[in-house]
């Protein structure tokens, strides 16, 4: 299909901007991602792909690409503090083949392959971002931090929950984000502290640690509840560490040694769970797509799969209504808005209790089901 020149830009270059760069491209329209980092943001938690995102990624041609790369948990391990097993949920015995219709891969792998598959077809700017935009009746300006105008058709903001597009021309992030009580941070060591593909978890009342090794890699993750909203700078990266300190001093079990693995390590992040709830997602050549919109919270597991989801979806409405924005932008918002509601309700209504159960009787009841959340 030929989009007759038309242009669209970018913010991000994460799931959600390449997902939407990929088929914006299919659609015909020359494509510019923007991306304030100085390249591709590697590392974070394992993607999911399920559902719906196994067809969508299967229509991207990236299927194969996914499956030979899966990542291969076997176990779950609830510890105590002890470091004895109180409870192991085996997922997936010896020589046992590995589902078709779930996968889980690194981050880091998707993201390349998603780079890789559209590289070639758009042009990406990386250190730059968007400071401004302004509407005409026929297209829309967008002033970038390095002083460059440019003119566009469409803008899709894909830039992450802290969305510069959503701040300007949506207005302040704080009345659409919403608190869900809980702080994590994940940090990724280059070395196996625990078995190869196998997941722990360490449980007080209202704080978790958790360990996930896969091939030579492991995710430490802390993650604690808090009736109130921290004050701290989200460019900070020292004192979000020594939030995670100063909450897990004398936890127990093997938290002193992971947090000195935390206070060496040059992977990390931190940031508050939350959702982000917006009564519509496009306004006038503008669209939001992934966490910018719709994040439903890393207790929801599923943060990288919608953003995929999203972006077929968008460009689904974008095909059926021959590029008329107008129209599916409105069908964008109308049809995806359900799946998004209840994918936001169920990781309030069972992840979060999963992830940080506040009471000791809460810990003993997750541990006994037979599927977590997370």
């Amino acid at each position: 299909m030929s989009a007759n020149g038309k242009k669209v830009l970018i913010s991000g270059a994460s799931f959600a901007g390449l997902s939407t760069a990929f088929w914006m491209s299919r659609l015909g329209y020359e494509v510019t991602v923007v991306e304030v980092a100085r390249g591709l943001r590697t590392g974070g938690t394992a993607v999911d792909i399920k559902g719906n995102t196994v067809d969508i990624v299967r229509r991207m041609g990236l299927f194969d690409q996914i499956r030979s790369n899966r990542l291969s948990l076997q176990r779950w391990e609830m510890k105590n503090e002890r470091d004895v097993t109180e409870r192991s949920l085996v997922l997936r015995g010896e020589g046992e083949a590995p589902s078709d219709e779930e996968f889980e891969i690194e981050r880091t792998v998707l993201l390349n392959m998603l780079f890789d598959a559209v590289k070639d077809h758009i042009e990406v700017v990386f250190d730059d971002s968007i400071t401004a935009l302004s509407e005409t009746k026929d297209s829309i300006e967008a002033t970038f931090a390095k002083g460059v105008r440019r003119t566009f058709d469409l803008v899709f903001g894909c830039d992450g929950v802290h969305s510069a597009v959503r701040r300007l021309w949506f207005g302040d992030e704080a009345q659409y984000l919403y608190f869900l009580g809980q702080y994590f941070s994940i940090t990724i060591v280059d070395k196996l502290l625990i078995e190869r593909n196998t997941a722990q978890m360490f449980n007080v009342p209202g704080k978790t640690v958790m360990l996930n090794a896969y091939k030579n890699n492991t995710d430490i993750i802390f993650a604690f509840a808090s009736d109130k909203e921290i004050p701290y700078d989200r460019r900070d990266e020292e004192e979000q560490r020594r939030i995670i300190a100063d909450q897990f001093v004398g936890v127990g079990w093997r938290t002193e040694e992971l947090l000195e693995e935390l206070r060496n390590s040059k992977s990390f992040y931190f940031d508050k769970l939350c959702q982000v709830r917006m009564p519509s997602w496009t306004k006038g050549r503008v669209a939001l797509v992934g966490d910018a919109g719709y994040c439903p919270s890393p207790a929801a597991g599923m943060g990288g799969s919608l953003a995929i989801d999203g972006a077929a979806a968008l460009a689904d409405a974008m095909r059926e209504h021959d590029r008329n924005f107008e129209l599916a932008f409105q069908a964008y918002n109308e049809r995806f808005r359900p799946f998004i509601e209840q994918v936001q309700a169920e990781a309030v209504r069972t992840g979060l209790e999963s992830l940080v159960p506040r009471t000791e009787e809460a810990i003993r009841a997750r541990n006994a089901q037979t599927h977590f959340s997370f």
